[in-house]
This record gives structure tokens, C-alpha cells and sequence, in this order.
């Protein structure tokens, strides 16, 4: 099944089974948040699409919003703690093994913004996932992770799923 496919699914699922749309939200947003697993759930897509359904439907926006925030965050967390246990072993694991590169340029990240880093990488898909993990490596405190993890994870939710909600209208309307 290509990723086309899946979508197509997902949404079709999403229409006939409203109710869902925030488990399934959730879902999405944690796998796309849980490093390694994100390489395999690549839900930024869905996630849009479902926004765009939220507009359409009689979808409530904000049970979805939080469902993905919470599940953005939980992932967030999944991978930070991941990297607290196993420390500069998680290194090993692939794909960090593989890709020593972007691995190293998300530690520089990392040092040059500490906490806020997880804040801040939440945006960039390529690393959304790694950064926590690097964080939880590194031992960033548990509460300034957690603080940038849930606030971005909100943030983050919201930026995906409102414009096609057609909240960004309604806000300036």
C-alpha cells in the first residue's frame, strides 16, 4: 500500500466515522512526533487533510486540535525519555547510526538553544522527531522539555489543522 493509498484511507475512514477524526488525529501526531517511528508515519499530510475535512463537516475543531497536540506531545516525550535511558546509545540505533550527519547538526542544535530547541524543531520535519531524543541524550531538565514540548505541540497542531478548518478566516473575520 503506497503512502496515496493510506491517505485516501484515512480520510475516507475520517468522513464516514466523525467521531474518530480525534483518536485518529492523535494517533497521527504521536507517530509523527515518536523518533525512528516518524520515518514511517509520515502524518503532516493527513493531518492537513483532516483540517481541510473539519471545515467541510460538522467536525469539531478543537477535540481534533487537542487529540493531536496531545498525541504530538506524547510522542515528543516517548523519544526524549528514549534518550534519557539509553543516553549516547540511542546513537546506535538506526537511523542515527546511518545518518551521523543530521544527527550532529541537531545536537548543535540542541546546544545552541537548549529546551527552546524542542520548541523551535517541532517545525522542521526533518528533525521534529530527533530533537527530543538528542534533548533527552543530553538530559535536558524534564520541565523546560516538558514546557517547550506541550506549548509547541499546541502550537503545532493548531498551525496544521486550522487553515483548512477555516479558523484563520474566522479569527480575522
Amino acid at each position: 500500500m503506497d503512502f496515496d493509498a493510506i491517505r485516501q484511507s484515512v480520510l475516507g475512514f475520517v468522513e464516514v466515522h466523525k467521531a474518530w477524526t480525534p483518536l485518529i488525529a492523535g494517533l497521527l501526531a504521536f507517530g509523527e512526533s515518536v523518533a525512528f517511528l516518524s520515518l514511517l508515519v509520515p502524518a503532516t499530510v493527513i493531518l492537513v487533510a483532516i483540517g481541510a475535512l473539519i471545515g467541510v463537516s460538522d467536525i469539531s475543531f478543537w477535540p481534533v486540535m487537542i487529540a493531536a497536540a496531545v498525541g504530538a506531545a506524547l510522542g515528543d516525550w516517548l523519544s526524549y525519555e528514549f534518550g534519557r535511558y539509553y543516553k549516547e546509545g540511542a546513537k546506535s540505533f538506526w537511523p542515527m547510526s546511518r545518518y551521523p550527519e543530521p544527527t550532529r547538526r541537531a545536537e548543535d542544535f540542541l546546544r545552541r538553544w537548549g529546551a527552546g530547541a524542542v520548541a523551535i524543531g517541532r517545525f522542521f520535519g526533518p528533525v521534529r522527531a530527533v530533537i527530543p531524543l538528542i534533548a533527552g541524550i543530553f538530559g535536558v531538565n524534564r520541565i523546560p522539555f516538558q514546557i517547550a514540548n506541550v506549548l509547541s505541540a499546541a502550537v503545532w497542531a493548531f498551525v496544521l489543522l486550522a487553515p483548512g478548518a477555516g479558523l484563520i478566516a474566522w479569527f480575522h473575520g
